[in-house]
């Protein structure tokens, strides 16, 4: 299992972004700071997700950065993926440990109670904390604001990422609340130059120590 302790800014993204593929543009986003990248395409067939799954993997091995799959441990241990990240309603911690061995299991949480349960039981090697802002790649969902987030910075031991509206108009409140790794998304996907977009938002990272 690569390590994710240094990790601080975590894309996820499906395979296409507004300025190209995201195979084509990891060795940038790498080289601008990002640590982690998800694939993130919920309508995506089995089959379709390893064809695009693919050369992202193979370029997210060659930058040096841990390749993590959305939702399908079976498709993660098919790309032979570094990890899966599992929301609230997917299959237990311990079911994708049973289908992937030794490979990075995070898990999404979204209040209090979430923390605790995924915490008290589920042994995750990251949480993902939010959305600290209400975000149209969860519609629905309500905002669960910076409280969670200064709440998450005094108990949560593992590596946790605060996600959900972020960006760089948004980061430093996130920063103030005690959040030291972000998950983004649209500030990135929807950037007219992803990796300048990545390393504007690891510089304000890099302000503060981890």
């Amino acid at each position: 299992m690569r390590d994710i302790s240094a990790a601080r800014l975590y894309l996820v993204s499906g395979a296409q972004l507004t300025q190209g593929s995201l195979s084509d543009l990891v060795p940038e986003l790498a080289a601008a700071g990002v640590g982690l990248i998800q694939l993130r395409e919920k309508d995506m067939e089995a089959g379709d997700l390893l064809s695009v799954g693919e050369p992202i993997r193979v370029a997210c091995s060659e930058a040096g950065i841990p390749f993590i799959v959305n939702d399908r441990p079976d498709v993660a241990l098919a790309l032979e993926a570094d990890g899966v990240h599992l929301g609230t309603n997917d299959l237990p911690t311990y079911v994708a440990r049973r289908i992937m061995g030794g490979a990075i299991v995070g898990r999404s949480t979204h209040s209090s109670t979430d923390i605790d349960e995924v915490l008290g039981g589920q042994d995750p090697d990251y949480i993902a904390v939010g959305p600290v802002y209400e975000t149209p790649t969860k519609p629905g969902r309500p905002a669960a604001g910076l409280d969670l987030i200064a709440e998450a910075a005094q108990r949560v031991d593992v590596p946790w990422f605060a996600i959900g509206g972020i960006d760089e108009s948004t980061l430093p409140a996130v920063l103030e609340a005690g959040a030291r790794r972000i998950v983004v998304v649209r500030a990135i996907t929807e950037s007219r130059d992803p990796p300048a977009a990545a390393a504007r938002l690891r510089a304000l990272l890099d302000a503060v120590s981890l």
